[in-house]
């Protein structure tokens, strides 16, 4: 069966308050026009999008299908009917890119219900409808024997017709030739002299069409016009893609906290810990354990690392085999290799690491120096020592050590201990002095005061003349 969706998402969406338009809002990650564009690719054999003038941005999300302008915002049927060229043949969904959640399986059920019919004959139109648990302002769908009589706006029902809790989810198919006609006769005699899609079930029932109504859950029907609706959608969104996780063999401690993208992807065994958030693009390998309140985005996990708690992976990050990423650690454009470890408050950004290397508590590369970034390679089985700052560009060669407090800004050979710190002076009895001084002298400054100049301790330090 040939099917085109004309995909409506020329709405300026002023209920967002945003200067993004409303469809490029993203739900886990991913735009809501790119969500159904999904939905729609793996159902229809053509796919238009409808666009308002100067939507260059939505166009190119939309891309690669076609899109045509709706110069004049004159309602959902006029916009519909500008991608009429574009029906061909066979069957025509019109949809709106603010119902993002709406599945492949609901739109196939859609189809397949106008085409065959069913034992009382065929359909002319078909439409699907849900039932929110808040029926609220939705339009409301006056059925009989699963035949579609009317669609009445909550404005203009009655108290019996707004207590049906049956609603219009927008979203019509029907034969390219008969929706055509119908788009065409549309009128716009109503309060705000728009052309308006629902219309179509009328004209339809006035040609003596049947026009069948097709439920599908109500999660994946409510529209999106607002934050707060956003973020149902949202979570919605992110229930479907943490069952999905733990049906594919992911342990969640805490589903509720964790957050998921689209594209996420997970090995076998691995345990994610409360409040782990994953940005777009990150995979993670088999036997995997993710701490608590750790964020990813953009990398590469491979088996058997630890990451976390509080850990960082920001794009570019990869990740070899039984890498442990510790507490506060964040990483950039960086590739640690198999083995390596860097447990504590360290930053590696535009790095790559050997195997087996251990980077010291503390330790940073410095890659920017206000106008380029610049890499850091360290080679295997070295250690760096706590609190150093490797200024890139710069290399440690293999099995080189660093000494703690060390700032590296030439080349460390390999097997070679680098120290690049002052050296250590003690003054003997100092100390004693300083704090018997205090002791012997009414004077207002201490430990915590350092500084004041009537204190002879303060005096005697700095003079240097113990």
């Amino acid at each position: 069966m040939h099917a085109t969706a004309i995909i409506l998402a020329a709405g300026l969406g002023t209920r967002m308050k945003s200067a993004v338009p409303k469809t490029l809002h993203p739900i886990a990650g991913r735009s809501m026009l790119r969500h159904l564009l999904q939905s729609c690719e793996s159902v229809f054999d053509r796919i238009v999008v409808v666009l308002g003038p100067g939507m260059e941005p939505v166009q190119r999300e939309a891309a690669p299908h076609r899109c045509v302008v709706q110069h004049e915002r004159l309602g959902t049927a006029h916009a519909a009917l500008q991608a009429v060229d574009h029906f061909g043949d066979g069957e025509v969904a019109v949809l709106y890119a603010d119902n993002p959640l709406i599945q492949p399986r609901t739109l196939r059920n859609l189809l397949e219900r106008r085409a065959r019919g069913d034992t009382r004959g065929d359909l002319g139109l078909g439409l699907l409808a849900f039932r929110p648990n808040d029926p609220a302002r939705y339009g409301r769908v006056v059925a009989s024997d699963g035949d579609v009589d009317r669609i009445v706006e909550w404005a203009d029902a009655t108290e019996a017709e707004r207590a049906i809790p049956l609603c219009n989810a927008g979203v019509l198919c029907a034969p390219a030739a008969a929706m055509g006609r119908w788009l065409r006769a549309v009128r716009n005699d109503n309060a705000k002299s728009e052309y308006y899609l629902t219309d179509v079930v009328a004209l339809a029932r006035q040609d003596g069409m049947r026009v069948g109504v097709v439920e599908a859950p109500a999660e994946e029907l409510a529209g999106v016009n607002s934050r707060s609706e956003l973020a149902v959608a949202e979570a919605v969104m992110q229930s479907w893609l943490r069952d999905a996780a733990m049906d594919a063999g992911v342990t969640l401690t805490d589903p509720a906290s964790v957050f998921l993208s689209m594209d996420t992807c997970f090995g076998t065994d691995v345990t994610i810990e409360p409040n782990v958030v994953f940005g777009p693009g990150v995979t993670i390998a088999d036997n995997v354990r993710i701490r608590a309140f750790s964020h990813l985005e953009g990398c590469e996990v491979g088996s058997g690392c630890i990451i976390g708690p509080f850990a960082r992976l920001r794009p570019g990050t990869v990740l070899d085999e039984d890498v442990h990423v510790g507490n506060f650690v964040e990483l950039k454009a960086a590739t640690l290799a198999r083995g390596v470890k860097a447990s504590h408050l360290t930053y590696i950004g535009d790095a790559s690491v050997g195997e087996a290397t251990n980077i010291g508590a503390g330790t940073i590369t410095c890659n920017y120096d206000g106008y380029a970034k610049h890499r850091t390679t360290i080679g295997a089985h070295a250690f760096i020592g706590s609190d150093v700052a490797l200024v890139a560009p710069v290399s440690v060669g293999d099995g080189a050590m660093v000494a703690a407090g060390s700032v590296i800004t030439s080349d460390v050979a390999p097997d070679a201990l680098a120290l690049a710190r002052g050296r250590q002076v003690q003054k003997l009895g100092w100390a004693a002095e300083f704090h018997a001084a205090h002791g012997k002298k009414s004077c207002p400054g201490d430990m915590n005061r350092p500084g004041d100049e009537n204190c002879q301790g303060h005096k005697n330090r700095q003079g240097d003349n113990h």
